[in-house]
């Protein structure tokens, strides 16, 4: 599916590469903390992100992100294959995240014992390795889908404290559902860990969707795919659930492009009501 160029973007190419007939860049997406942004450079170019290399499809599609804490600057350096190359700084706009509260977490979950902290570092290692997955698809193009409709009980960047200490920020966007709800793929993509059972994360599902940018799935009840396994924008990947370290049944749908913890909600936008059309 053709990567859409959204014109609020084009307005951001530089003045060298506005000036080229040739118009050799395309993007889709805002400059945010957080945010992911696709687009489209002439087959065969050579691209960066602050000097590190992102992949190009052999259309030129590509896809990279911005961390929760991302520079108020990012340089993108673009080479095509007739040796012209470019050069653009454009200006991340910064993003205010929520501090969220919550009590009655088990306080052996907030302070694991040395045996806990053993296995989640060991299973940190595992997916750590799912993530290094960079598969030459670009599932990434496709316009994604929530996986599940419904309330949006915790958001992107916001910081957590448990029982008064605060913790990592978190990096997903929580929907409240009952254990069971079906879940399905936002896009289709390859599934890299398929695991019933993490220490902190329960059952945990991590989807390639193609040059690094992945979709992972936690606190599930049940994992429907196997690692391997390719499936479908829609398709039923996983169903809800409050294992590992929950409070309650919900969905924490996680995004990465490498090893930056991008929104998943700068692909799909706002959540749609239970009632409209295209919803799971």
């Amino acid at each position: 599916m053709k990567i859409l160029i959204i014109a609020a973007a084009l307005a951001l190419i530089s003045a060298a590469w506005a000036d080229s007939p040739r118009q050799p860049i395309e993007l889709q997406g805002q400059w945010q903390q957080g945010a992911v942004l696709r687009g489209r450079v002439p087959p065969g170019s050579q691209l960066s992100l602050d000097g590190k290399p992102v992949m190009v499809a052999k259309g030129g599609e590509f896809v990279f992100g911005l961390d929760r804490d991302a520079s108020q600057t990012a340089e993108v350096t673009l080479e095509t294959p007739d040796g012209e190359r470019f050069s653009r700084t454009y200006e991340v706009a910064p993003r205010e995240y929520n501090i969220q509260r919550i009590e009655g977490v088990p306080q052996k979950t907030v302070t694991p014992s040395a045996e806990q902290q053993e296995r989640s570092r060991k299973e940190a290692a595992k997916v750590w390795q799912a993530r290094q997955e960079r598969g030459a698809t670009i599932d990434f193009t496709q316009d994604f889908k929530w996986p599940l409709i419904g309330p949006i009980t915790g958001v992107y960047g916001s910081q957590r404290v448990y029982n008064g200490e605060p913790r990592r920020p978190h990096y997903g966007v929580d929907i409240a559902a009952a254990t069971g709800t079906p879940v399905v793929a936002p896009a289709a993509g390859k599934v890299t860990l398929a695991e019933p059972d993490l220490f902190y994360s329960g059952g945990t599902l991590i989807i390639d969707h193609g040059h690094g940018l992945s979709s992972t799935f936690i606190h599930l009840s049940r994992v429907i795919v196997s690692v391997g396994q390719r499936v479908g924008q829609g398709e039923l990947i996983a169903e809800v659930g409050a294992s590992g370290r929950a409070t309650g049944p919900h969905l924490d749908w996680r995004m990465n492009w490498l090893d930056r913890r991008v929104d998943p909600t700068t692909l799909v936008g706002p959540m749609p009501g239970p009632d409209d059309s295209g919803a799971p």
